[in-house]
Formats: structure tokens, sequence, C-alpha cells
């Protein structure tokens, strides 16, 4: 090993640029191989499809992003991120009612991948101690089953293959990695995998919102129903930073999934409301529809492995790829960077850094992990290929657990509280079956069901609506 001061990034999306980040805080310089051409603005790329789908940024990977790059948060939200705060700022129908919309306990912020990937990566790079070599391709790593000394790429336009070496290689490419056929050439043994496929798929279009709409007007979520025993249908609409809507339809296995403009405002109209349908029947559309059916929770385990090489790791969406809908990939990914650092600061990079840091960054990513894959459990025709007994065991106890949870959550404040900063990443899921939570859903007083969206009469005439009904308008 001829550079153990030079770190390796394999990927240059959110993952790969925070994971950047921090090798550069600790090490001499760093260098992200990147297949695309990174843009220079917030626009689209072809290494990113889900990117035209919408995206969160929880208040925990924010408030982690702040901490690595201080006040980035608010450059967001300057430059015209909505900062939603949980859940006054959103209208939500869960699969249990409507949610009160109680006082912000936590937030997310809404924006488009393209936007958030741009500002982190202008600032990443900004240190000028981080070299981007684009257009090429990851050939294999180099090193044998002990220790990986670096990668062999090629430049994807002139076809030259070049051995990089480096004290520390990441893998942040995504659900298309090669880890695994890297890791076999290296003669090592498969890794255990976890997958749990409700057979997601997504259709996005953005709309124009009304005007004083994308500002004015909260966050709309309308959520299927699992307990119907039929394929979910699922739709949002989230307010971007350009003054438009990005509006998801999507489904599980078996609902159909609209793929042509002219199926879009129909689905809507299947949803389990008609507030989605009734927004962007109003709205005018400014693209096309744009599909992705790739939404399986998948979860790789390299801390199991009785040999993890040195100099090797592996973060994102790489490591572990969660059901988009939940919004926790992009802060599993700052939960993971900020787990690196920990590690880094605390023992630099050595003889174990790589198998302690590997499993810090598993352990980051095991509460969103386990939400996200329990809940898709949950839907018909959910295909499962798990070990993890969490999801293999006692499924209708938990169900029926999770069941009384959200009724509950949906309208007693300070159990939604709780169960806000465990969805948002703030707290352990563990927090779930304590005690003190356990005693908050015996005592904690409970509101009426909304039978109705819970919006104010100013906030209906923002978009041009009239209310249906009376009941729960104007929040609680």
């Amino acid at each position: 090993m001829t550079e153990p001061n030079h770190g390796i990034v394999l990927g240059g999306g959110w993952a790969g640029m925070l994971a950047a980040h921090v090798l550069a805080r600790h090490l001499e310089r760093v260098t992200v191989v990147e297949r695309d051409v990174l843009p220079d603005g917030p626009r689209h790329r072809k290494g990113s499809p889900q990117g035209r789908h919408v995206h969160v940024l929880w208040s925990s990977g924010a408030r982690i992003v702040d901490t690595l790059l201080p006040g980035l948060t608010g450059q967001l939200v300057d430059a015209g991120a909505r900062r939603i705060g949980f859940h006054q700022d959103l209208v939500t129908l869960t699969s249990h009612g409507w949610q009160h919309r109680f006082p912000p306990r936590q937030f997310a912020l809404m924006c488009t991948r393209p936007f958030l990937d741009w500002k982190v990566r202008d600032r990443v790079l900004a240190t000028g101690r981080i070299t981007v070599r684009q257009r090429a391709e990851i050939l294999d790593l180099t090193g044998d089953a002990r220790r990986v000394t670096g990668v062999r790429v090629r430049d994807m336009d002139r076809g030259v293959p070049r051995t990089l070496e480096a004290g520390l290689v990441v893998d942040a490419s995504g659900r298309g990695s090669r880890l695994g056929h890297w890791l076999s050439a290296l003669g090592l043994p498969p890794l255990e995998e976890d997958t749990v496929d409700a057979g997601i798929a997504y259709a996005t279009r953005v709309y124009q919102a009304p005007p004083g709409a994308a500002a004015g007007f909260p966050a709309v979520n309308v959520a299927a129903d699992h307990r119907l025993r039929e394929p979910g249908r699922f739709g949002v609409v989230y307010p971007q930073e350009d003054g438009t809507w990005m509006v998801t339809l999507s489904c599980t296995r078996g609902a159909g999934l609209p793929t042509h403009d002219d199926d879009f405002l129909p689905y809507a109209r299947t949803l389990r409301h008609p507030l989605v349908a009734d927004l962007i029947a109003l709205a005018e559309p400014l693209t096309s529809v744009a599909v992705s059916r790739v939404g399986a929770n998948r979860r790789l385990y390299p801390e199991r492995l009785n040999s993890w090489p040195e100099g090797l790791l592996v973060v994102g969406d790489a490591l572990a790829a969660f059901n988009p809908i939940y919004g926790h990939g992009m802060s599993s990914a700052a939960r993971a960077a900020a787990a690196l650092d920990t590690e880094l600061e605390r023992s630099g990079v050595g003889d174990g850094t790589a198998r302690r840091a590997q499993r810090a960054i598993s352990a980051a990513v095991d509460d969103p992990w386990i939400m996200a894959a329990s809940k898709d459990v949950e839907y018909v025709n959910c295909r499962i290929n798990a070990t993890d007994p969490r999801l293999t065991g006692g499924a209708l106890a938990r169900q029926r657990f999770s069941d009384l949870i959200a009724d509950r959550s949906i309208r007693s404040p300070a159990v939604c509280d709780v169960v806000t900063d465990v969805i948002s990443l703030t707290a352990p899921q563990s927090e779930l079956a304590s005690s003190r939570f356990l005693s908050l859903m015996r005592k904690d007083r409970v509101l009426p069901q909304l039978t109705a969206p819970p919006l104010t009469p100013d906030e209906l005439a923002l978009v041009r609506l009239n209310p249906r009904s009376t009941v729960g308008a104007g929040g609680s």
C-alpha cells in the first residue's frame, strides 16, 4: 500500500459526497470516482433516476449535515427549499385515518433531489481537497481478502484502465453496486443479504402550484390501508424550491401504475381520498410522467463476515436500500457519515479501523431498515427473503401493536411526538417499547377522529377548493 493518506469514494451521489467530506477531514486527499458527468447546477443525471421522484431530508439527517457542513440547512431554505414542520405543515391520511395537525415536533426539508445534491456537492468540493474523476468505470478492487489497497478504473471516453491506490476505499455506488462481484474476485464469500420487496413502483409529475400555494399550503400525503388486504395505492403533493408541486403516485405489487400523462389524474382519483386528485386537477402540469420500479428494501451484512478486509467500507444504498416512500435513505446516509467520522476521529486509519467503522455504519442503518421492511411486510404480494427474526417471526403480534400505535398517534399529541421522533430517526425505534411510551399509550388524551382533511378555509382558498365537510377543518 503506497497511498495510506489517500481515500477513494466510489460514487458521487448524496452518500458518496458525505463520505468524501468525512474522509477529507481525516486524510490528506480524497478521490471520488463517478460514471456520470456531475452537473454544475440542479439538473438530473442518468445515474440517479430516483431523483425525479419526491425526496425528503428528515430533521435528524439535516442536523447531521449541518454539523458536517455548518449552515447548509439555512442555505437550502434561503434558496427555496420548504421546511415542513411535522405535523403542523402536513395533511396526512394514514392507514388509520386523518392525522391531527399537532404543533411541530420534528421537520423535513422538501426540495428536488438534483437541487439538494448540487448544494451539498458544491459545499463539499469547495474545500479543494477532493478530486472527482468523472466518466470513470470501476473495474475491480485491488488487494486481497485481507486488505483492499485501491481500485482499478477505466476512463470511459478513452478506454484506458488505471489503478488508484488508497488507504481506504468506500463503496457508495448505490443499488447498482457490484460489491458482491468485487469481493468474490478477492476470494471472499458472499455477504448475507435480506430483501423485502412489496413491488413498489412510482410515477411522478411536476405541476405549477397556484399562486401562494407552494409556500402557504401544507404538504399532502394520502397513504394506503394495508388492513384492506389489497394492493396499496399512495399519493403525495410536496412543495419544491421553485414554486412547484412534485406529485408522486405509487403502488405496491398488483395495483398497476399510470405510465402515460392521460392516466395520471384518473389514477389519483382511485386513492382513498380525492384530495390529491382535486389539487392537481386545477394545476398546470409542467412535465410528463416519470416512472421508476426500483423500490425493494435490500440490506447487506458485511459486519457478519468472519474476516472483513482492511481498507474497505460500504455505505448508502450499496449497503441498505429502502422503499423510498418512507424518506429515510438520505438521513440514513447522513447517519452513516457521522458514524464514520466518529470512528476516524477516535482511531484514525489503521488496523481494525474498517471493521469497527463498518459495524458502526451498519448499526446506524438498522432502525430505518427495520421500519421500512417491517411496514412493507404488511402489504399483500410482498416477497420476503430474510433471516432477520424481526421480519420472520411474530408478524401478527407486531402488526397488531403497530396498528394500535398508528391509531393512537394520529389523535394523541404526546404519543404522536414520540412516534414522530422515531420516524424522523431522532429517537431509536426501541423507544416504542419503553415503559414511558407504553404509559403514554394508556394515559395521553385522545382527540376525536377527523372525518375530513384538516385544512383551514384560508388554505382551501389558496387552491380554490371548497370544503366537503367542516368537521376537522382547521387542524387541532
